[in-house]
């Protein structure tokens, strides 16, 4: 499979304003969600960003006038999302803060940008906290991706000494924070510049990285960054990545044979012992995990409208399934029990990973953008178990919400979030924050109340 093939996160009055706004004025369909399938020098399957999520048009419209939007039936009750305490709508302009990306922990946002690694913001009032300047020269498109015991783990340029030719030395170290000073506790030069999804990954008492050699995963200290064990793979073999419940997974296929199988293996998080759980006939390709499961693509069958998917446990027992694309696949993202995926043509489904059936398809909702000229993908679904919704945002702006059980429009708007679209390698994004959302592209960030519910 080539990259290109799959490539390419109030007050009374503004209530009554959402229950007034009529819907149909509100831009209408489109889509979706994007998730890049990246592969630098070794076949890497890396989720760069889907399609999606962003409920919270119609409140941005209200407080900040950012367009239209309203419920879809004005007889059926909309109830507003729980506010958390202390939270207030705010908007902000994050540029050099937050552009790369961010993440929510508790009432704390984490973002980083071209100008700070790393940039701790008060989600309740947007108010920056602390940052961390970024390390040498250049930037890259990667955010903190993950807080734990007080220590946020994120990804910064190496130092490095210049070249005789004056050049920057490039490479990548992964860095941990305290989070509540911003100072940073240790770096470590990792194997390569690649910062996907699966380079770095906690696991049970441990960080997992991709160091010190590109054959190589190690399991870091948390507090300290010290290597407490370390598990290598033969040259002519490739392995990836993924956690099941705190546990580290291989899944690994010869580069160089045509055809090959994909052996899957755990590492015990305390010591590294490898043990072979089971193998898979012919090459997949990771889609995600989701607490003990993983689900992956035949590689032989992508690009196919029937693809072929395997579930895998903790255990290694697999469960394969046909599953059917209705038209060209844009994204795929895998949250709970569920598959979303969504199609450049603007149709969104749910697919079970439980029974092997498609839940529902429905139109997204939002403007898709042309996926000759979109550089970068579009933001990720987020769905929100207790509204039983599924965000969508698109990077012109506009939202979507639809049920994930039926994949009924819930309702839909658009939230104008400035000039400053995303840089290379970052797409726009939505955050949940217990009830609400934070809704970010490029440099600025809106934070919002979003208006669904049973």
């Amino acid at each position: 499979m080539t990259t290109e093939q799959v490539e390419q996160r109030v007050e009374a009055k503004v209530r009554e304003t959402l229950r007034a706004v009529d819907l149909d004025r509100v831009r209408a369909p489109g889509d979706l969600a994007e998730k890049v399938v990246r592969r630098r020098a070794r076949r890497r399957f890396s989720q760069a960003a889907g399609t999606a999520a962003a409920v919270a048009a119609i409140t941005a419209g209200a407080v900040f006038g950012f367009g239209g939007g309203g419920v879809s039936d004005q007889d059926r009750p909309v109830r507003p999302a729980a506010t958390p305490e202390g939270w207030k709508p705010w908007q902000s302009d994050t540029r050099g803060a937050g552009e790369r990306g961010c993440l929510v922990d508790g009432s704390a946002l984490y973002c980083a940008g071209s100008t700070y690694d790393a940039a701790k913001f008060d989600a309740n009032t947007g108010e920056r906290l602390w940052t961390v300047e970024v390390n040498g020269e250049g930037d890259g498109p990667d955010h903190p991706f993950a807080v734990r015991d007080g220590v946020l783990y994120g990804y910064r340029n190496h130092t490095a000494d210049k070249q005789p030719n004056e050049d920057y030395a490039g490479g990548t170290d992964l860095m941990a924070v305290n989070t509540d000073t911003g100072r940073v506790l240790w770096s470590v030069k990792m194997a390569h510049d690649n910062r996907d999804a699966n380079s770095a990954l906690l696991i049970d008492g441990a960080v997992l990285a991709n160091t010190p050699t590109d054959r190589t995963v190690s399991a870091l200290d948390p507090l300290t960054g010290e290597e407490k064990w370390r598990h290598a793979w033969d040259k002519g073999i490739w392995c990836d990545r993924t956690v099941l419940s705190d546990v580290p997974y291989l899944l690994c296929t010869p580069e160089n044979k045509k055809e090959a199988d994909t052996d899957v293996l755990r590492l015990d998080p305390a010591t590294g012992r490898a043990e072979e759980v089971t193998t898979l006939p012919g090459r997949h390709q990771l889609v995600g995990a989701s607490g003990d499961r993983m689900a992956l693509f035949a590689s032989k069958g992508m690009g196919k409208k029937n693809l072929e998917l395997t579930v895998v446990d903790g255990s290694g027992k697999q469960t394969s399934y046909s599953y059917r694309i209705e038209g060209s696949p844009a994204a795929f993202e895998l949250i709970g029990d569920h598959l979303i995926s969504v199609s450049w043509e603007g149709e969104a489904s749910a697919y079970s990973l439980t029974t092997g059936k498609t839940l529902w398809a429905a139109p997204v909702g939002v403007e898709m953008p042309d996926r000759e000229t979109m550089a970068e993908g579009i933001a990720a679904p987020v769905v929100s178990a207790g509204q039983n919704a599924v965000y969508f945002f698109s990077p012109t702006g506009d939202l979507s919400a639809l049920d994930l059980r039926t994949g009924e429009r819930l309702w839909s708007g658009h939230a104008d979030t400035g000039k400053y679209g995303p840089i290379r390698g970052s797409s726009p994004q939505v955050l949940l924050y217990e009830g609400v959302l934070i809704a970010r592209n490029g440099g600025r960030m809106v934070s919002l109340l979003p208006s669904v519910g049973d």
